[in-house]
């Protein structure tokens, strides 16, 4: 192998190694928000291949921005709080009069922050704004093994919206 191709696979494996820690480099500027409760619920989503049900909380400043059609304020947080699905004998989801999946027990939450200044330690590939993630057991503690690395990389294809999904589903939610 040429000296070039050596040095060229040991530039590339840096880059990727870079890439897998430095989506994690930060994820500790994320508390759990002890008061998600507070914020509103304003999306549920089914997720029947996962069998799971995924509440969706924002803080009021979120709505007023999507309204205005603006970025997210410092400091918004979004939460996911994801539920396990409520099975029958065979463990099929059992859903609801209106078709809804039932809530069964809490699995963990994950967690949206924008902070001023946030994101500039990740490479542009991976970067979300000013945005950072974190995932949280049910008992609140961090999940350490959660692959933050996804959250980037789902969210990074909404950066005309702030990097939020469903941003214009805020802009007509009922709070």
């Amino acid at each position: 192998m040429s000296a070039r191709k050596v040095v060229g696979a040991a530039v590339s494996a840096i880059f990727a190694f870079a890439l897998a820690i430095g989506a994690r480099a930060d994820a500790t500027k994320v508390a759990f928000p002890s008061d998600y409760a507070k914020s509103i619920r304003w999306l549920v989503l089914d997720k029947e291949p996962q069998k799971q049900v995924h509440e969706i909380y924002a803080p009021p400043g979120a709505f007023e921005a999507a309204r205005k059609g603006e970025a997210m304020p410092d400091g918004t947080v979004f939460i996911v709080v994801r539920y396990s699905a409520k099975l029958d004998g065979q463990g099929n989801p059992i859903k609801d009069e209106s078709g809804r999946l039932l809530e069964d027990e809490l699995l963990s939450f994950n967690v949206m922050q924008k902070g001023k200044g946030w994101g500039a330690e990740y490479p542009e590939t991976l970067r979300n704004g000013e945005w950072e993630y974190r995932a949280f057991n049910a008992d609140q503690t961090p999940n350490g093994q959660a692959r933050l690395t996804g959250c980037f990389e789902c969210h990074k294809s909404q950066a005309s919206h702030d990097f939020v999904h469903a941003y214009e589903r805020l802009t007509s939610a009922e709070r």
